[in-house]
């Protein structure tokens, strides 16, 4: 019998190798498997939702609402505890509310209480001060008025008209610088004038009552202080309108003023 080789029926030891060198692959495979962590699942799969909750296509997201500012009050005159009568706080909160004024200061002029009120055109009073006013009761201007030497005007013309007016600063026939309320009429604000002593202007000014502060030609007459101080910067500052109150009708009806909403109930700032 032949004998046989080692290459046939023998396995050496490369063949031994080798089989062992494959059984660690395989064994390393394993535990890589065994080890290794899942794949992570992508944004936005069924592994982000909660178990059994339904899985639909993408939700347009619902426009954000927007946020509504809260209704601004009413734009008042503020008149930092100053006492006034109640129809120079309505006209003061009515020009104020409606704009009226047109970014102007506001000069409201009390007839019957004999007093003038300065705003700034953001409704914050400056200053408030007795005044002289037209010895004649009434609210009218007599034609031609303003073209009388001021010896010719009769005592029933002596009146300080009433109305709305756009405050002009100037100067009158003497140089002296004024505010004129009414030009054509001859009417302005200025400085009291103590020229005539019998007719005691400083102290009709300084009285507290208001029965004797009719004593002018029409012309509005104030403290020097108040018209250095308060008025004529505020004029010549933003300008101002000029409301001078009637004392024959309600003030609401010449210059057709409403009442501002909630202003009763509004405590004076």
């Amino acid at each position: 019998m032949p004998h046989k080789t080692a290459s046939q029926d023998t396995p050496d030891a490369t063949g031994r190798f080798g089989a062992l060198r494959e059984g660690l692959l395989l064994v390393a495979a394993a535990l890589l498997l065994l080890v290794a962590p899942p794949a992570q699942q992508p944004s936005g799969t069924v592994s982000d939702f909660p178990r059994g909750a339904s899985i639909a296509g993408p939700v347009a997201a619902s426009p954000a609402q927007p946020k509504l500012a809260p209704s601004p009050a009413p734009r008042l005159a503020q008149f930092g505890g100053q006492e006034a009568s109640a129809e120079v706080r309505q006209i003061a909160n009515w020009t104020f509310h409606s704009g009226d004024h047109q970014q102007r200061a506001v000069v409201v002029v009390d007839k019957k209480d004999a007093k003038v009120y300065v705003f700034d055109a953001g409704g914050r009073l400056q200053g408030a001060a007795p005044a002289l006013l037209g010895s004649a009761i009434g609210d009218h201007t007599v034609p031609g008025i303003g073209d009388k030497p001021i010896a010719q005007v009769l005592p029933a013309e002596r009146t300080t008209p009433a109305g709305r007016f756009i405050a002009e600063p100037g100067v009158n026939a003497n140089g002296e610088d004024v505010v004129w309320v009414d030009y054509d009429a001859a009417v302005s604000m200025h400085r009291v004038r103590a020229n005539v002593k019998a007719e005691r202007r400083l102290e009709r000014l300084a009285s507290k009552t208001a029965k004797d502060n009719r004593i002018s030609f029409g012309c509005i007459n104030l403290p020097v202080s108040f018209y250095e101080k308060v008025l004529s910067p505020a004029v010549r500052r933003t300008g101002a309108v000029v409301y001078v109150l009637p004392e024959t009708q309600p003030a609401a009806r010449l210059f057709g003023a409403y009442d501002v909403p909630h202003a009763a109930r509004s405590t004076p700032q």
